[in-house]
């Protein structure tokens, strides 16, 4: 599934995909998939992230970068979208956040429309746009979203891995 992503969206917008890398990395603190016949999405929670990401969300929010937790590897398979998978995994790992006690936010390339149509339709802020700078790779313009306080939405069930 994350291959096909990659191919639709170029979502990572960076670099090949090493699987076990880019889905379980160090700072990843809980991981959930949405399944239908297979899995068709994946979200992570992770401890931090790009530090100008996690700096323009502590100010948009008023919080410190350690009561922040990012949500990160959202992936829907193209045929499951629009089904209400993108908005359940959303709404999984906000929920495990804010049962952290930490504010949930998340940053997304300002080219992957998909990603920034479904992230305002579940109603997260965008607090403003940062540039990430990688090593030996082109730099990346992404906006950072914070989440909403309140998820009222019936969507389907996910699976913790």
């Amino acid at each position: 599934m994350a291959r096909v992503v990659k191919g639709v969206d170029g979502y990572p917008p960076r670099g090949p995909i090493d699987l076990a890398s880019f889905l379980a990395p160090p700072q990843e603190l809980a991981a959930w998939v949405a399944e239908d016949d297979g899995v068709v999405g994946h979200v992570a929670l992770h401890r931090t992230g790009a530090s100008v990401t996690m700096a323009l969300a502590a100010r948009h929010t008023r919080k410190q970068p350690d009561e922040l937790v990012v949500v990160a590897r959202v992936l829907v398979s193209p045929p499951a979208r629009c089904r209400g998978v993108g908005h359940a995994l959303l709404d999984a790992a906000v929920a495990e956040g804010w049962g952290r006690g930490l504010h949930p936010i998340l940053d997304v390339a300002t080219q992957l429309r998909h990603a920034v149509t479904l992230y305002e339709s579940a109603g997260w802020d965008r607090a403003g746009e940062v540039t990430i700078h990688l090593d030996d790779e082109p730099s990346l313009d992404c906006f950072v979203y914070v989440a909403p306080t309140v998820v009222d939405r019936r969507a389907p069930a996910v699976t913790k891995p």
